[in-house]
């Protein structure tokens, strides 16, 4: 499909739109955009022309097949870097290049036999390109980059912080510190140099040229409205099992026998709900940010987002663990009015907001990865152990309903983690645009099985610590 864009002036957001049509002369004008961007980020961390070319055409190609995953198209010049970085970090983790130790000294260059020139590298000679990386190796990614890239936007500051997303104050200060580490005798060297090789329209081409013939997954016939609602949808999807849980939880709370117990269970539903979504949302993003600031490597990132998920779990768990024990000691001892069995209407809405909660984020998660079968596997688990949940509960009062809601629960607790030990690594795999292997890298499948056995021993120290104490006969 070819869409007429007219000017050079369309937005982000109408590019993307229209590429995710299957207009490849879109996608190309987001390559002309973003190619000296990527191009500098790549050639930062590698140290070589071509090298940097070929993972920046390789970023641009897996942005074209993952571009229905970018649901906030604003986002598109973060997103593209985050494809660059984790490419390169891939390449030079598998040991295929390290700059500081393939680059040749000076002497050695000249006892090397002329290879052909490559097109990423024919603006500069063989040892022009490693006087260039000799003197840029020495500055650090701080400064490094911003100054690759100032000159290959034609010395454009104004440029530079937007790419980058700095001030131009932050540029400057940079950049002057950037200059000071360059050798003086480099110096007039590496900017010529830079500007000489900046990326131009053969690159964009090439590209294109190289975009597999089907267009993304939205479809030849798809549509600028259609793609902005699924980007809504992304976002109010994850939604529904939240608002589930919440309204499943209230109305288990508003059936409580006394109105002292009614407002204990509201106060402890909006206290539990309040950290779950703290630390889901806000506090995830807070993460990131730390990641960002004190620039960790993606296997330190994925670690740490582990251990921070998993207090999460503990935070849940440990909740309904305490909540239960304590239900369940009070209606042994009888201390709780008897209350008549759950109307049916109720039982219907407690039963589908609960098991929204405990599985709607699974199937968005599976969504997302494009895992059509285990979406539809998971979707059908809700449904049966739903259904089993509301049959089971009808009719039971007291001690028996708790004990029902209790076997249930710990059944949903023991599905979840066989989901999470099956699926995490391949969702996150297709997130990622990587392999298995590479996710295992950063993620290895032990480290997974050894949570969740913490996290099931966890919930084990608890039932024995919460036993309620039996009362010695006189």
């Amino acid at each position: 499909m070819k869409t007429n864009l007219g000017t050079e002036t369309a937005s982000d957001v109408q590019l993307v739109e229209w590429s995710l049509t299957g207009d490849r002369d879109a996608f190309g004008k987001i390559v002309q955009r973003y190619q000296s961007l990527v191009c500098s980020i790549t050639y930062g961390a590698t140290g070589s022309l071509s090298l940097s070319e070929d993972i920046a055409q390789e970023t641009f190609l897996t942005a074209w097949r993952k571009l229905e995953g970018l649901s906030d198209a604003t986002r598109l010049r973060a997103w593209l870097c985050g494809i660059a970085r984790n490419l390169t970090q891939n390449f030079l983790r598998r040991g295929q290049r390290e700059p500081a130790t393939t680059a040749e000294s000076m002497e050695a260059i000249g006892e090397l036999p002329a290879p052909e020139p490559s097109p990423a590298s024919q603006a500069v000679s063989r040892e022009e390109e490693a006087i260039l990386w000799r003197a840029l190796e020495r500055i650090p990614d701080t400064y490094r980059e911003p100054l690759i890239l100032f000159y290959r936007e034609h010395r454009s500051i104004e440029r530079v912080a937007e790419e980058l997303e700095l001030s131009e104050d932050a540029v400057k200060q940079r950049l002057a510190r950037g200059r000071k580490m360059l050798a003086d005798e480099v110096a007039s060297f590496v900017e010529g140099t830079l500007e000489r090789t900046a990326p131009g329209v053969a690159f964009s081409q090439a590209v294109v040229a190289a975009l597999p013939l089907a267009a993304t997954s939205a479809g030849a016939g798809g549509t600028a409205a259609a793609t902005k609602s699924a980007g809504l949808f992304a976002w109010l999807f994850p939604l529904v099992g939240i608002l589930g849980g919440i309204t499943a939880q209230c109305l288990i709370a508003r059936s409580a026998p006394t109105e002292r117990e009614r407002r204990a269970k509201l106060r402890f539903v909006i206290v539990i709900w309040a950290i779950v979504l703290t630390w889901a949302y806000p506090g995830q993003i807070a993460m990131r940010m730390l990641a960002s600031h004190l620039k960790w490597t993606d296997p330190t990132l994925y670690a740490v987002m582990a251990v921070y998920w998993w207090g999460l779990a503990v935070v849940a768990v440990t909740a309904a663990t305490v909540g239960f024990r304590r239900d369940l000691g009070a209606a042994q001892e009888g201390t709780q009015p008897v209350r008549s069995p759950i109307k049916r209407e109720t039982r219907l809405t407690v039963t589908v907001g609960m098991y929204l909660c405990y599985f709607w984020g699974f199937i968005y998660m599976a969504r997302v990865a494009q895992d059509r079968l285990w979406t539809g596997i998971i979707a059908a688990i809700m449904v049966v152990l739903g259904l089993a949940y509301y049959f089971h509960l009808r009719g039971k009062t007291g001690l028996t309903a708790r004990r029902t809601a209790i076997g249930h629960v710990m059944l949903v607790f023991g599905v979840i983690l066989v989901l999470l030990n099956l699926r995490l690594d391949a969702w996150l795999a297709s997130y990622r645009g990587s392999s298995l292997a590479e996710i295992h890298q950063l993620l290895p499948v032990w480290a997974v099985h050894a949570l969740a056995l913490a996290l099931v021993m966890w919930v084990i120290l608890l039932v024995v610590l919460t036993r309620p104490k039996r009362k010695l006969a006189r």
